[in-house]
């Protein structure tokens, strides 16, 4: 084949943030790269590294794994890499030591002068050091373009004509930039939170800072999404930002064998004996923030629905004796048999394929909510943090239903819980929502859809490289 019809082989670095949610899209992204025949720096800290699925044998020679080390920080814990090695509140001091990466990154960046480098939110500082060595930038975004279209603008034009929002009530109200009906709005608590999170932290450097900074400092934005569920979002987003908007595809993730089979085969002889569709599987994400209060209301709020469940519990690294809760006196003795609390990592691609699970209770996270519906599998949503509510207000009513809650403090009662679960997994009423999980399945399930999207990314690329 002649040099013309071959686009030229390229160096593309991936920074991803410190965070399991981030990373692994992000390493799916720097495969799907490799796949194309073209070099790449997966770049991240040594604990993040190590905790990385194997690379695919026929893929190694082509992806070289970058550890630069995460310097010591105050009020950081040794060996705390990753968002879920830490509480909530101590997110900032993760935020101080990534950012004392750019030493690092930018020794790496002008020794082996990347073609692109893909970065995150986070590296506010990243876009000008990449710019002054002439490498292309690519913000690869892991939030839906609906929750990045109502949080607005950050291009200079758009923030002239919209302005910023100052007032948490503000994001309770639907945004005067999207024109077409919308259900995206926060609920109070929500609202609250968010603005917690935008204000200026220990990091010194505030959340919408970073974001402003990077996608105005990229060339291109990748999204994590897919024209079928978020075309008009992807338009909107598109204007908003005033720069190309190129989706990725949902990036659903494949069903492997594990390496610890023996927790596997535990798993799964415990689903076998429980009948189709009927338990429901409870997994709130690795940063879980519910208080005590909510925590025993989700527990007592299980055990009243009937239902059998599997709960994936994992105590997080940081909690001590604590864990992120304690679960009610006598709860799993009353519960023993028909529900299952498991305590240390699971599978859960391969939890949610199986036969017997017939509704999802989820955080909402982006990646969490993909596996759900790729396996068809119903939701009852408990957003916790970030986009999390956007998240659930987009798929509400079509494919599940979010926990009745109330507006102003988040809290919720058992009583709703075992409704809500029921009217899901049983209830007539609830069809509706199980055949649409299965409607959506088929779209989230198509490998070579979602597929495509990355192979015309890598194109965009290859097209505009050094633009």
């Amino acid at each position: 084949m002649s040099s013309t019809t071959e686009p030229k082989k390229l160096h593309i670095a991936v920074f991803p943030w410190l965070a399991f949610g981030h990373i692994i899209p992000f390493f799916d992204v720097a495969k799907h790269v490799a796949r194309r025949g073209h070099k790449v720096s997966f770049i991240s800290t040594p604990r993040n590294i190590q905790r990385l699925p194997k690379i695919p044998q026929h893929l190694t020679p082509l992806i070289n794994l970058v550890q630069i080390p995460l310097p010591r920080t105050e009020g950081l814990p040794e060996n705390a890499e990753a968002t879920m090695d830490v509480p909530y509140h101590i997110i900032p001091y993760l935020k101080i030591a990534h950012d004392g990466l750019e030493q690092g990154i930018s020794n790496f960046i002008q020794t082996h002068k990347p073609d692109w480098i893909i970065h995150d939110f986070a590296p506010y500082w990243l876009p000008p050091i990449a710019s002054s060595l002439g490498i292309s930038r690519a913000h690869f975004s892991v939030f839906n373009a609906s929750s990045l279209c109502f949080y607005g603008p950050t291009s200079p034009q758009g923030l002239d004509r919209y302005g910023v929002r100052t007032l948490p009530e503000q994001f309770t109200a639907p945004a005067e930039w999207i024109r077409f009906p919308s259900n995206m709005v926060l609920k109070s608590f929500e609202a609250k939170n968010l603005f917690d999170s935008m204000k200026q932290n220990a990091s010194s450097v505030s959340d919408w800072f970073r974001v402003k900074s990077t996608v105005q400092g990229c060339q291109v934005y990748f999204i994590r999404s897919c024209r079928e569920t978020e075309g008009k979002w992807l338009d909107l987003l598109q204007e908003l930002q005033q720069k190309p908007v190129v989706p990725t595809g949902l990036m659903p993730p494949v069903v492997q064998a594990r390496e610890n089979k023996e927790d596997w085969s535990t798993i799964a002889q415990w689903l076998d004996k429980k009948k189709k569709a009927t338990v429901v599987y409870i997994a709130l994400g690795s940063e879980l923030n519910l208080s005590q209060q909510d925590f025993t209301e989700l527990a007592l709020g299980l055990e009243l629905s009937g239902l059998p469940f599997f709960w994936v519990l994992r105590k997080p690294s940081w909690s001590g004796n604590g864990g992120s809760g304690k679960l009610p006196d006598g709860f799993e003795e009353r519960t023993k048999g028909r529900g299952l609390v498991w305590t240390t990592w699971a599978p859960q691609t391969q939890i949610l394929a199986h036969d017997s699970i017939g509704g999802f209770l989820t955080h909402c996270g982006a990646s969490s909510l993909i596996e759900g519906l790729q396996y068809g599998r119903p939701l009852l949503m408990l957003p916790c943090l970030y986009d999390q509510g956007l998240i659930a207000r987009f798929w509400d009513k079509k494919v599940g239903i979010e926990v009745p809650r109330n507006e102003e403090d988040g809290s919720f009662s058992r009583k709703s819980l075992a409704e809500s679960l029921n009217l899901l997994v049983v209830d007539e009423v609830g069809k509706a929502y199980r055949d649409g999980a299965k409607e959506y399945s088929v779209l989230f399930q198509d490998k070579d859809l979602h597929d495509s999207y990355m192979d015309k990314c890598v194109e965009y690329m290859e097209n505009h490289v050094h633009a």
